[in-house]
Parts: structure tokens; C-alpha cells; sequence
């Protein structure tokens, strides 16, 4: 059983990593602004999150690269689901977001929940 748990750690870390190397600011900002909408409101949050979690100057390298694989999976246009998928399209997103959230919990600040409210609020409204 531990054996299993290690493999799968070291298959999430080496996922992340090839993820990490995808991720740039620019495309990051692209698909936010151009699926907001469709993503849904949770799965912008948990990426503006992130994000603003890695611009933390105390964020350790570790947790970037976490927060960087977690972001380049979002962004990548190859997923377990196809994000033109109806309905069901963003949910490996949210599943791989909520994992790197749950993993630099101690990163996502107050300041960072504020920072991605104000601009949900300017994306969604209300």
C-alpha cells in the first residue's frame, strides 16, 4: 500500500513538473479571460488563488512548483476531459486546482483570497 502511495506521489511530481514547464503568465491570463464564463466561478477562483499565491515572495520554490504544475495543467489544452466537453469540461481542471490549493493551503493568504475576489467580482458580478 505505501509502495503505491509513493509511486503515485512521484507520478504527480514528474506530471507537475512537465506541467510547470508549459505554464506562462500570458497564456495563464488568456484562458481566464477567455473561458471566465464557461469555467465557472469555482474554477476561476481556485486558479486566481494560485496564482496569486505564487507572486508571494514567501512562497517556496516547492509550493510554486506545485501551484505552476497545477496552472499549466489548466491551461493546457491536453486533459483527461477535453474542456469543450458540455457541463463536465473543467472538472479534472477543478479536481487538479483544488489539489494544489489543499497542498500550499498555508500560502493562500487573506491578502491572495481578497486579490482573486476583487477580480471575480469585476469578471462575474455579484
Amino acid at each position: 500500500m505505501f509502495g503505491k502511495a509513493k509511486n503515485l506521489r512521484q507520478d504527480w511530481a514528474r506530471q507537475a513538473k512537465a506541467y510547470e514547464k508549459t505554464y506562462t503568465d500570458d497564456s495563464f491570463r488568456d484562458k481566464v479571460i477567455r473561458f471566465a464564463k464557461t469555467a465557472g466561478r469555482e474554477v476561476i477562483e481556485k486558479a486566481l488563488w494560485l496564482y496569486y499565491a505564487a507572486q508571494q515572495p514567501n512562497t517556496p520554490v516547492w509550493a510554486r512548483t506545485a501551484i505552476y504544475g497545477a496552472l499549466g495543467y489548466f491551461i493546457s489544452p491536453i486533459d483527461a476531459i477535453p474542456d469543450i466537453t458540455p457541463v463536465i469540461g473543467y472538472v479534472d481542471d477543478l479536481a487538479v486546482l483544488a489539489a494544489a490549493v489543499a497542498t500550499v493551503a498555508t500560502y493562500i493568504t487573506a491578502d491572495v483570497k481578497l486579490r482573486a475576489a476583487e477580480k471575480l467580482q469585476g469578471w462575474f458580478g455579484a
